[in-house]
């Protein structure tokens, strides 16, 4: 599907779906809206129920002021229309009342966004809006002078966020990476201090060598095509389940000794689609797609690991929140944590980029988890499933092992009975 080409009533129906059922907003909470080439504002309307949104329910505000829908625009009208004219090139702008950005924003904090490299890229540095009465033109005023200073992600003052971009996708995806961050901090802050990026470090994405040379395929065996139906299926599994986010997340499967596919760079994950999927072979990149920018470090591993078949990549907020603190994370929590997970080391950030032979080094079908500092985990195994089942027992440990703290001190599996898991389990 290609966003893009939908009418904005069922793009702004899209992503509001997408806001309420991710728990970013309530049934009365959070407005959409698309200014278009006429300058007419396409807006959700105020008093309908966001989850069963229609997109006969999507109300037109004229260039001209006429109103044309079956109900009132949202009350924040005022607000959107003030940014339009305080920023010709933003073409969309989402405002939600995601819980982890509220509790930022009534304790009067912007949360960074350089805790990993994507989140910067997305998001840019936070503004921050002073509060007003909601549907006021004083809200407005206030919300619009930020957006005129440049930022794109505003945090309103005991309210919600903001966001603006070129389309609403982007508007959406800025809201969406900055909740991410919000909600990793909060569990971040549980374990230590956070460790955020240097303006060398996040410059190092931008660095990495991904456009590799082009090649047309000669055909697609049923076995690729398998994998890459498999490939979207943990892809939109990883998104429904909250281990990835339409920006971050990357899965590759092994085809053949010379052979992979990976998902593109760029893409919104919720979407992808398997003409998406890269197929690369030897070095080369199939003819007319980008693939993800982690594209030598999967074909490292892969040329390093025979038995390993499938990796993801991923940022997971519980688990993330020890990549981004370095908190050693002890899987010896239940026998299936430790049976899959195994013992779980912190690769420091930059490897990725800049030495993929230290991380197909560090990762096998013994270690087949790994924690890439200020940047995501790596799960690998011998089948799509097999990977996914780890990336999501490994969020779900973390979410436990996080959850503990208010009850008492973990207790791990004792030495004794972890020996005896490796021998029955041929670990």
């Amino acid at each position: 599907m290609n966003f893009h080409l939908l009418h904005p009533r069922e793009q702004l129906v899209t992503i509001m779906h997408r806001i309420y059922h991710s728990g970013m907003t309530t049934l009365s909470g959070g407005n959409l809206s698309i200014r278009d080439e006429n300058g007419d504002i396409w807006i959700t309307p105020a008093g309908v129920d966001k989850g069963k949104l229609t997109a006969d329910e999507i109300i037109c505000v004229g260039a001209d002021g006429e109103v044309h829908g079956p109900y009132r625009p949202s009350s924040e009208l005022p607000f959107h229309r003030a940014i339009y004219e305080q920023r010709p090139d933003l073409r969309a702008v989402v405002h939600a009342h995601a819980p982890a950005l509220i509790s930022y924003s009534i304790a009067r904090k912007a949360p960074p966004t350089t805790i990993i490299p994507q989140a910067q890229n997305v998001c840019g540095t936070v503004g921050y809006a002073p509060y007003a009465l909601p549907g006021s033109e004083e809200l407005g005023q206030a919300i619009a002078a930020t957006f005129a200073e440049g930022y794109n992600v505003i945090l309103l003052q005991n309210h919600g966020t903001a966001t603006g971009g070129p389309d609403l996708l982007t508007a959406f995806q800025r809201l969406e990476t900055l909740d991410f961050c919000a909600r990793t901090l909060i569990k971040a802050h549980a374990l230590g201090p956070v460790q955020t990026l240097s303006a060398q470090e996040l410059a190092l994405i931008d660095e990495s060598d991904y456009l590799l040379p082009e090649f047309t395929p000669d055909g697609h065996s049923s076995h690729a095509r398998e994998l890459r139906r498999q490939m979207i299926d943990a892809v939109q599994r990883a998104y429904d389940r909250s281990l990835m986010i339409s920006t971050q997340g990357v899965v590759s499967a092994r085809v053949d000794d010379e052979r992979f596919l990976i998902t593109p760079t760029g893409k919104d994950r919720r979407s992808l689609d398997i003409e998406e999927i890269v197929l690369i072979d030897r070095g080369r990149r199939e003819a007319g797609k980008a693939p993800s920018r982690s594209v030598r470090l999967h074909e490292t591993i892969y040329r390093h690991h025979p038995l390993l078949n499938a990796i993801i990549t991923a940022q997971p907020p519980n688990a993330t929140a020890y990549a981004i603190t370095g908190t050693p994370f002890d899987s010896r929590i239940i026998p299936e944590s430790y049976v899959l997970l195994r013992d779980v080391p912190l690769v420091p950030f930059g490897a990725q980029y800049t030495a993929p032979e230290e991380i197909a080094g560090r990762v096998s079908s013994r270690t087949p988890v790994l924690l890439i500092e200020n940047d995501c985990v790596l799960v690998a195994g011998s089948s799509v499933l097999q990977a996914f089942d780890r990336l999501e027992v490994l969020e779900f440990s973390a979410r436990a092992l996080l959850d503990t703290a208010a009850i008492g001190p973990v207790a791990p599996i004792a030495d004794e009975d972890i020996e005896v898991l490796r021998k029955v389990f041929g670990l």
